[in-house]
């Protein structure tokens, strides 16, 4: 951690000590000061005392467009982690400044996909596949990945987009270079018809393959994954029907393929609100995904029996990060006239490239 986010980490005795009552009440009165000046667009799976404050609730590109169209608003105050608050601050006006609360919050996964291991690992496969890959990355990664992909050709994806975006890809190259999540990578292949045996996955730290990387590599899966969506089992899954015979098990493709495949349900976040939203009432759910938002769900669906596909689940570490101290800390720094530490700010000539990759990916919606 660099000193400048440490230091920011130290924020004063009274927001770190104050009730929760006391932080939600000058919480509510420092936004209301601040009117149109602060957008605070909030992800699905931030805590409830957090998501309160939130103008738009969503999924990290979908918060990031809500941000460009507030063209009032002079500051974005993103409750996520940090490569969304990097997709808002690339997709914004440059007098917008876009503040993270707490550096802190990163994703695991974006963090597995470093710049200088994309540049090592993309010259061995070029020497290997030639001039035949074409990298797309999950939105889930550092703006220097996606710039890397909008360099060379490739486009981001979603979760909801992915066989899409792969689609296109493959009408690109022969191959794609999928990063940083194998599991929404090999799933959706296979939802493509790809077969497992024409995937390989590349391992960064080691730099090899596992697997057999011949001719017939259709996808190059990088060897990342969510901390949090990886914890749920195969076992899961047969203990929740064992338990209920009523259940249905509904999951994020960037669970497992054994987990997916053996799921009743399997797409992005919106999916399984939408699914959520819209079944019929008394019916039973596994929900695999992070836990904030499957506790929600279950509060807000009263008429449904909803659990988590592994009763062992805690929310996600990194996106909690982001709490009702730092999040009133923010707000009551910008009430006063101050610049907070926690600005991002993603470098001109890395936004430029990263814009690439996300514009293609936006002309093929």
């Amino acid at each position: 951690m660099s000193l400048s986010e440490l230091l920011q980490t130290q924020i004063p005795d009274y927001y770190r000590h104050a009730s929760k009552e006391a932080l939600t009440e000058e919480g509510w009165l420092l936004k209301k000061k601040l009117g149109s000046r602060v957008y605070i667009p909030g992800h699905h799976y931030q805590r409830d005392e957090v998501i309160q404050f939130a103008d738009d609730r969503g999924d990290s590109l979908r918060l990031a467009q809500l941000a460009a169209a507030k063209k009032e608003a002079e500051y974005i105050i993103f409750c996520g982690v940090h490569f969304m608050a990097e997709t808002a601050d690339i997709l914004t006006d440059k007098r917008q400044k876009v503040i993270l609360p707490d550096h802190r919050a990163g994703c695991a996964m974006a963090d597995m996909a470093t710049i200088h291991q994309l540049e090592r690992g993309w010259k061995r496969l070029q020497n290997q596949f030639g001039d035949t890959i074409i990298p797309m990355t999950y939105i889930n990664s550092t703006a220097e990945i996606k710039a890397f992909c909008g360099r060379h050709g490739g486009a981001t994806l979603t979760s909801s987009n992915a066989g899409k975006m792969m689609q296109w890809a493959f009408s690109q190259k022969e191959r794609i270079l999928f990063l940083p999540d194998q599991h929404l990578g090999r799933n959706t292949g296979v939802g493509l018809g790809i077969p497992l045996e024409h995937m390989v996955v590349w391992d960064p730290i080691r730099e090899t393959f596992e697997g057999d990387a011949g001719t017939r590599t259709q996808v190059i899966l990088w060897k990342g994954y969510c901390t949090v969506h990886e914890l749920f089992t195969e076992k899961n899954v047969a203990d929740c029907r064992k338990e209920d015979s009523d259940v249905r098990i509904l999951v994020h493709p960037e669970c497992n393929y054994e987990v997916v495949r053996q799921a009743d349900f399997s797409g992005s976040t919106k999916y399984i609100i939408d699914v959520i939203d819209h079944a019929p009432a008394g019916s039973h759910w596994a929900i695999g995904t992070e836990m904030n938002l499957v506790n929600r769900l279950k509060h807000n669906h009263p008429d449904l029996k909803i659990r988590s596909l592994n009763p062992m689940m805690c929310s996600c570490l990194t996106m909690n990060r982001i709490d009702l101290p730092h999040l009133v800390w923010s707000l009551a720094q910008l009430e006063a006239g101050d610049a907070p530490d926690t600005i991002i700010s993603v470098p001109d000539a890395v936004a430029k490239d990263a814009v690439f990759a996300l514009k293609r990916m936006l002309e093929q919606s």
